[in-house]
């Protein structure tokens, strides 16, 4: 299953994120992701392990052009300058001469006239042929707004926090209305019950509903959140390291969801963020220096 992005580069709807996957672990995560059929893997230059992620592309069968690659700007790299050459250490440790997909990883609104300095630098890499699209990543609609009134090109991706219990209607609505793929991240709720995310937080895994659903169809709590991301035309990366999971979390296209199935899955959103909010600044985080290639 493919999406049509809004320049007609097509992306796999579903992929593996390595968001907190040990680069220790990373490479055989994504051998066993490529060998389950996965054709799309999402990576970060904050998550410390792009070069995991290309030594896991170059091991297993697939040729590059047949991998959809995805990976982020961290803040310390935003401005235009700084963008280009984070390009230059993404493409280094992923080991290619181009990227499918690049994106801003915080709209940071607290240095906003970097953030649209770093986008500028998307939109030269995309005109020069070094990335096939350009999008941003957990950004809010009036950070939206903001930057559509100062650059060229509509981000082709918004990748920001959806699962059941927190399903961003307003931001999802904000991207439809601007042609932008909404992409999940955290799809099967996986930050609600991290260890040492936080406290007293209710895992999405465990949700009734969910379980109720999944019996239904014979599936797993995690297969009927993927379905239903797929279903209402969402792309979704979830993280594993375990390859029986990750064989699982592929395995969801042979069932559908019915409108009741999906509107009970809707009805459990409580409005409630578990990750980090866009808005708040984080200056210490944001400086994190990504190291060379």
């Amino acid at each position: 299953m493919e999406f049509t992005l809004n320049n007609g580069v097509t992306i796999p709807a579903l992929g593996l994120g390595v968001f907190q996957s040990p680069p220790e672990q990373t490479t055989a995560a994504v051998e066993a992701a490529l060998a389950a059929g996965y054709r799309h893997i999402d990576t970060a230059a904050a998550y410390g392990n792009e070069r995991e992620v290309g030594d896991g592309i170059r091991r297993s069968g697939p040729d590059r052009p047949d991998v959809f690659i995805e990976t982020k700007v961290w803040v310390s790299d935003y401005g235009h300058d700084q963008t280009l050459h984070a390009w230059k250490k993404a493409a280094g440790k992923l080991g290619t001469d181009y990227l499918d997909l690049f994106i801003l990883h915080q709209p940071a609104p607290d240095r906003f006239e970097k953030t649209i300095a770093a986008y500028k630098a998307l939109e030269t890499l995309l005109a020069d042929g070094r990335v096939r699209a350009i999008g941003v990543s957990n950004f809010m609609p009036h950070h939206l707004e903001e930057l559509l009134a100062a650059t060229d090109v509509v981000p082709a991706v918004n990748q920001i926090e959806v699962h059941p219990y927190f399903a961003q209607p307003a931001v999802q609505a904000a991207d439809a209305v601007n042609g932008i793929l909404t992409q999940a991240w955290s799809p099967i709720g996986g930050i609600t019950f991290y260890p040492g995310w936080g406290e007293n937080r209710r895992n999405v895994m465990e949700e009734p509903a969910i379980a109720a659903v999944g019996n239904a169809h014979g599936k797993t709590p995690a297969q009927v959140m993927l379905r239903w991301h797929l279903q209402q035309g969402r792309s979704a990366i979830p993280k594993s390291t375990n390859p029986a999971r990750i064989s699982e979390n592929f395995n969801v296209f042979d069932f559908e969801l019915s409108s009741d199935e999906l509107a009970a899955i809707d009805a459990l959103d409580t409005g409630v963020r578990n990750g980090p909010d866009p808005d708040e600044a984080r200056p210490e985080r944001f400086a994190m220096v990504i190291p060379e290639a």
